[in-house]
């Protein structure tokens, strides 16, 4: 028989069992029309990417899952693959290439390209290697990456039917646009962050009537440069007799109308707003409305361009700046107030956002979105936690159209092309790609700058990855997935538009279930930043602690959608349960030895022997309904509970006795026997959450099967239920547990061996503890057991220990050395005496009551009391002793 190494050693065994799993090609799903499909898809991490805790939180459950599945015997497919991640890839290229010396423009395009595939070629491989030493079980066979010849396809594919189907239009439309990456961002690329910022309280000159004014406040007044109208609430009685007349703005001066609009809030401020369409989306709307001309008076980089006058060239701070100050020597400056607000910043590089008017690709959402909202509505797609239901349906019940376009050469390219004569826009597909316009024949056609949001590609994910649009065997057959894993941080990014992305190509929801789960922070409940510097490398933890000691960790008391606390004391904790794990098993076949183990008769069995294997049976039905479930940190939970308590702490040291018999009986043979089966089982439900360690031990533990992976997952069977074994068993731990906390009590050491009585007045218990006994005999360290019904020949002397139905008794003289006792309590009876005199003192003496703190005085009083129970103890210990 094989052996187990005498040390855990997760370092030598994580990487050779992997290798094997990847050789023997454990992890590759087959369309297999005899087995249900299970799928999951990996959200597909950024190829800038390094593995966070949030990635080794996110992949482990997806793991958890799909190994569970599998050894169910399902045909379970976890569909990986990289992203190109658009604007932190084109960033990360800038910078690399500038420490060469070498800008971005000098390339050009294709030269540009070129050095981004270089780094796909260089980088993209990295995190994948890393979730390798997860322990993540993808099918490595069938990765993607959202720009390779197949998503691509699918991205022309939708572009091509959302345009011609209406949905895709392009136009002037105020979008959040980044002055550092220079490229616009959606609603959902935008944070918003408290600031500290001023209310600017300013006034404009009524035109044709000198010394009259309208006051109004703005957070930002460098915008003002693009002011077309002032607007008032058409209710507002204050300002009835100016509407329709024009207000003089400073600096440009350009007369500007006063207009009625519901918009304005006649409790807010003074009611009076400045209108600028091109740097605001509410005033865009309100221009919408009024007709009013939109003046963009800033360049991509946020400096001032020629609309700004005397401004031009400055930075959007530095002429707010002068703006202020000029304002304030005209004589229009009313007052500066402080003021909080929430101010959005690009997600990516912490820049605030400016609100700009820009010629952009929009995909119509309306429409699109309300099969996703019925898809919650009707259960077809359901959420856990079920909360997050919430958070999905406002946002898409307030969606706004979906900028798609973006300002950079990385991603999919928009295929659009424009006749260079006439301006005709015509949208196809690359292999379509026109070279003649249709409406004047001119034969300059030119494509489209702009690339896509990278979420458009990933939104396509789920089926683009299947073979969509070519309707693949496993498109039929793994489609739709069945759980999406992710945090609650991406549900308005990517879940949500991967919904109304599936409900418009395919019919159906791209899954059935989104599994939420929370940030994974730190010993503090801080998020983990590289600005607090409190970020734990996983690759390190696994370095130091194994993998399975990381995933033990990241899953053990996670529930969906809550943050969880990481810190090293949790790993150890861990790591001590994979070293108990590995001892009890080398230990188990250590007796197994050479021994040819049968399965016993039922008669054969001890009563521990059915308690373990009831106990392991009702734990593989409790397991099965918790994972079910998603609730992975309770079944988890219940795995670790019952292989260190009720596995090693208990039946192990149970049936020690049995298993070192000298000769070969069937009770021998039992005891081992059912110690493999409860082993090998409580492995197989450990095994999605520890997969290295349980692989290990498995294919040493038998030979019947190469890897545990392919194994059966354990499943209830009510021919090993025996719940009146179960209920003997607890009857004996409860006696163990008394005797231990007698010992505790009386300061016993372990080894001192006495008589125990359990007394009853129930003749039915009294028999289950008289048949028992040999089970809780040496545990409890009884030299003698004696069941009775009553007190008759126990001492007076005698200490007690209730336990549910009976009560223990122990002669004191089994448990203590009278001499020596005695001497113990003299001693500390005599060092109370002296604490007693010294607090009686202080609390007699006028002095230190009248001068001394309350709370010195308080707690003095404290020690008295406590000081005076001890003496109170020690005393009735002395007198019971005589």
């Amino acid at each position: 028989m094989k052996e187990l190494a005498k040390t855990y050693d997760p370092k030598g065994l994580e990487d050779r069992l992997y290798k094997k799993w990847e050789e023997n090609g454990y992890f590759h799903a087959e369309v297999d029309r005899s087995k249900k499909p299970f799928t999951i898809v990996m959200p597909p991490p950024n190829i800038t990417g390094q593995l966070h805790m949030g990635h080794a939180l996110d992949n482990t459950m997806q793991d958890i899952l799909i190994r569970y599945k599998r050894m169910q015997g399902y045909s379970a497919l976890w569909q990986p693959g990289t992203d190109h991640a658009a604007i932190a890839t084109e960033v990360k290229v800038i910078e690399h290439l500038k420490k060469q010396g070498i800008e971005k423009d000098d390339l050009g395009r294709e030269g540009f390209l070129e050095k981004c595939w270089d780094w796909k070629d260089e980088y993209g491989t990295r995190i994948i290697n890393q979730l390798k030493k997860m322990g993540s079980s993808a099918d490595w066979e069938r990765e993607r990456f959202t720009m390779d010849e197949g998503c691509s396809k699918a991205v022309e594919e939708v572009f091509v039917k959302l345009y011609n189907e209406g949905y895709i239009y392009k136009g002037n439309r105020i979008i959040n646009w980044c002055p550092v990456c220079q490229t616009s961002i959606s609603d959902a690329e935008v944070e918003h962050e408290e600031q500290a910022g001023h209310f600017w309280h300013m006034k404009y000159e009524i035109v044709g009537e000198p010394g009259r004014y309208v006051t109004f406040a703005t957070t930002r007044p460098e915008t003002m440069l693009g002011d077309t109208a002032v607007a008032v609430n058409p209710k507002d009685e204050r300002y009835q007799d100016i509407i329709g007349k024009t207000v003089m703005l400073p600096f440009v001066n350009r007369e500007i109308p006063v207009v009625a609009d519901e918009y304005v809030d006649m409790e807010f401020g003074t009611g009076v707003v400045k209108i600028t369409p091109a740097h605001d989306p509410n005033d865009f709307e309100v221009g919408k409305r009024h007709n009013l001309p939109v003046i963009n008076v800033l360049n991509d980089d946020a400096t001032i361009n020629s609309n700004g006058g005397e401004f031009e060239g400055m930075d959007r701070y530095e002429a707010r700046e002068i703006i202020v100050k000029k304002m304030d020597e005209m004589g229009l400056l009313v007052k500066i107030e402080d003021h909080t607000h929430n101010v959005g910043t690009h997600d990516r590089c912490n820049t605030t956002v400016e609100p700009m008017v820009k010629p952009q690709w929009f995909v119509a959402m309306e429409e699109l979105a309300k099969p996703a909202i019925e898809a919650i509505k009707t259960g077809e797609l359901q959420f856990v936690p079920k909360n997050y239901d919430k958070t999905y349906l406002h946002w898409l019940e307030n969606i706004r159209d979906w900028c798609i376009s973006r300002q950079l050469w990385w991603g999919h390219r928009i295929p659009a092309y424009y006749c260079e004569k006439c301006g005709e826009t015509v949208v196809a597909k690359a292999s379509e790609a026109p070279t003649v316009c249709p409406k004047c024949g001119h034969t300059h056609m030119k494509q489209d700058e702009d690339t896509l949001d990278t979420w458009f590609s990933s939104a396509l994910w789920p089926f683009s990855t299947l073979g969509w649009p070519n309707n693949t065997e496993e498109l039929d057959y793994f489609y739709p997935t069945d759980v999406l894993v992710t945090g609650y941080d991406i549900i308005f990014f990517w879940v949500i538009r991967m919904v109304f992305s599936g409900y418009a190509h395919t019919g159906k929801s791209p899954f059935h279930t989104v599994l939420i789960h929370g940030l994974v922070r730190d010993s503090q409940g801080r998020k983990m930043s590289k600005s607090l510097g409190n970020g734990i490398d996983p690759l390190e933890i696994i370095d130091n602690y194994g993998a399975d000691a990381l995933r033990l960790t990241l899953i053990t008391g996670n529930a969906p959608g809550n943050d969880m606390r990481f810190y090293n004391e949790r790993v150890e904790n861990s790591r001590n349960f994979a070293n108990k794990v590995w001892n009890a098993s080398r230990f188990i076949m250590m007796n197994l030895a050479d021994n040819q183990v049968t399965e016993p008769a039922t008669a054969d069995l001890a009563t521990e022997d059915k308690w373990i294997i009831s106990k392991v049976n009702t734990l593989a039905k409790d397991v099965t309904e918790n994972m079910d479930k998603y609730e992975l940190g309770i079944a988890v939970q219940k795995v670790y509970d019952f292989i260190w308590d009720e596995f090693c702490d208990w039946y192990i040291e149970i049936v020690k006795p049995r298993m070192y018999s000298e000769e070969y009986t069937a009770s021998k043979n039992a005891a081992l026997w059912t110690a493999k089966y409860a082993l090998t089982n409580a492995l197989k439900l450990l095994h999605p959450f520890m997969p290295f360690i349980t692989e290990e031990i498995f294919c040493t533990l038998q030979s019947e099967e190469e890897t545990i992976m392919l194994s059966a997952w354990p499943e209830y069977d009510e021919t090993k239920n025996f719940p009146v074994d179960e209920a003997k068993v607890e009857r004996a731990k409860d006696v163990v547990r008394g005797m231990r906390q007698l010992r505790t009590d009386m300061d016993v050491p372990p080894s001192k061996k006495a008589a125990i009585h359990i007394v009853s007045d129930n003749a039915e218990v009294r028999a289950t503890f008289d048949e028992i006994t040999p089970i809780f005999k040496t545990l409890a360290g009884a030299t003698e057991v004696y069941v009775q019904a009553d007190k008759l020949g126990i001492g007076d002397d005698a200490v007690s220990a209730v336990i549910p139905d009976a009560t223990l008794f122990v002669p004191l003289e089994d448990l203590v050395d009278f001499e020596k006792e005695k001497e113990r309590l003299t001693k500390e009876k005599e060092k109370l005496e002296k604490e007693l005199a010294r607090s009686r003192g202080m609390l007699s003496n006028e002095k230190f009551m009248s001068k001394a703190p309350e709370a010195k005085v308080a707690e003095e009083r404290e020690k008295l009391a406590k000081y005076e129970a001890m003496m109170a103890q020690v005393e009735a210990r002395l007198a019971s002793m005589k």
